[in-house]
């Protein structure tokens, strides 16, 4: 939609997201572990090989999103792109399943 308008505005508008979703990253990060800290005392059996798994994810989803800003071709964008994505997914589901 924003291409028909302008071919530049796509560009312009994932630059305004950026300025949000990093920040909001790193809060969700930085909440993550201080839900660790907190809850650890209580965990379930497993829960730190899930906690690890889902550590994994996170990690996997900032450092995709972080290339796709880097990438300089279509596939470059999809791929990492859809990397990110999948793996922020990934992310909220074992959030969800660790909530029990």
């Amino acid at each position: 939609m924003l291409r028909a308008h302008d071919p530049a505005l796509p560009k312009v508008a994932a630059r305004a997201f950026n300025k949000v979703a990093w920040p909001a990253y790193w809060v969700l990060v930085a909440t993550g572990v201080w839900n660790v800290a907190a809850e650890s005392a209580e965990a379930k059996p497993g829960w730190q090989g899930l906690l690890a798994a889902k550590g994994g994810v996170v990690a996997l989803s900032g450092v995709a999103a972080w290339l796709h800003t880097r990438a300089k071709t279509t596939p470059g964008l999809a791929i990492w792109g859809a990397l990110s994505g999948l793996s922020a997914l990934s992310a909220v589901y074992l959030g969800i399943v660790l909530a029990g």
